[in-house]
């Protein structure tokens, strides 16, 4: 019988298998990214190629690498009402730098402000799950997503992520995403079957709602260029934040350049409200409440 392995029975690694790694290789005058040598990546492939290079391991197809851009492009920034843009704002007039800027908004991105690309493929998955292999009919797909979606409040999920939106009656940028999706699926590139399933979401919600629409909003439309693409869900966190970084950081640079010095999330004349207990002494003291 063989028991887990401990510090004296795992086999002995060289210091150079230390780490292990297919992503780069390196040696004194050669560096390779999965293989390519840096200086044709050079002027050959843009930053999105790069990004799909370093996390899927192959560049993407030219339709491929259009629609990640277009992902990562429209989710670039939401204004200083978004808790990362604020916070960035409001870190660098507390003196740090651009990258602890950049850094504490991106810490802000979380399950609530953030996740809701990656739940969004999560359950676009769970719907395609519930479908036979190349299942088109619009009936089935439908009765998937209604299934998915009593799946998510069975667990006490009442928030479908990726649909509705506390700001836009209809987010301006889901439908020109849907829009390429489409057009790449026409040709043949991806299959278009996440876009079907998340329009499919969008009409059970609908259905539910006496015909009020709850539209696909940013999250949902870059979740089915995500899906289409085959990012796993944990991964579209990362790009999200990716892409959320370029707004961060423009927003990080613009605010150093002002004269505040630190500057909170309400204006300097303003005060908070108070809903504690009304003024009082401590007690022993002889101090009077007024």
């Amino acid at each position: 019988m063989t028991g887990p392995a401990t510090a004296a029975t795992r086999p002995a690694t060289t210091p150079e298998d230390w780490w292990r790694t297919s992503i780069i290789e390196m040696q004194p005058g050669m560096i390779r990214y999965r293989g390519y040598a840096i200086e044709e990546l050079i002027g050959q492939v843009g930053f999105v190629d790069m990004i799909y290079l370093m996390t899927r391991g192959e560049l993407p197809s030219r339709p491929a690498a259009t629609l990640l851009e277009a992902a990562l492009v429209a989710a670039v920034d939401h204004g200083p009402q978004a808790p990362s843009i604020a916070v960035a704002r409001m870190a660098i007039t507390c003196g740090v730098g651009i990258n602890n800027a950049m850094a504490s908004a991106i810490n802000t991105l979380g399950d609530v402000h953030g996740g809701a690309g990656e739940q969004c493929v999560e359950l676009y998955q769970a719907i395609a799950g519930r479908l036979a292999e190349g299942e088109r009919d619009a009936g089935a797909i439908k009765q998937a997503a209604a299934d998915a979606i009593d799946a998510l409040k069975a667990r006490g999920i009442h928030h479908v992520p990726g649909f509705g939106h506390r700001f836009h009656p209809r987010d301006p940028r889901a439908p020109r995403l849907l829009g390429l999706v489409d057009d790449c699926a026409a040709t043949g590139a991806i299959s278009g079957r996440f876009a079907a399933i998340g329009r499919a979401v969008e009409d059970v919600l609908a259905e539910r709602r006496g015909g009020r629409r709850v539209p696909m909003n940013i999250d949902g439309a870059t979740a089915v260029i995500f899906a289409e693409l085959g990012f796993p869900p944990p991964l579209c966190r990362g790009l999200f934040v990716l892409s959320r970084s370029v707004g961060v950081l423009a927003h990080a640079w613009e605010e150093s350049q002002s004269d505040y010095r630190n500057k909170g999330p309400i204006p300097r004349q303003m005060t908070w409200t108070y809903d504690g207990p009304a003024a009082r002494p401590v007690p022993g003291s002889g101090g009077s409440a007024e």
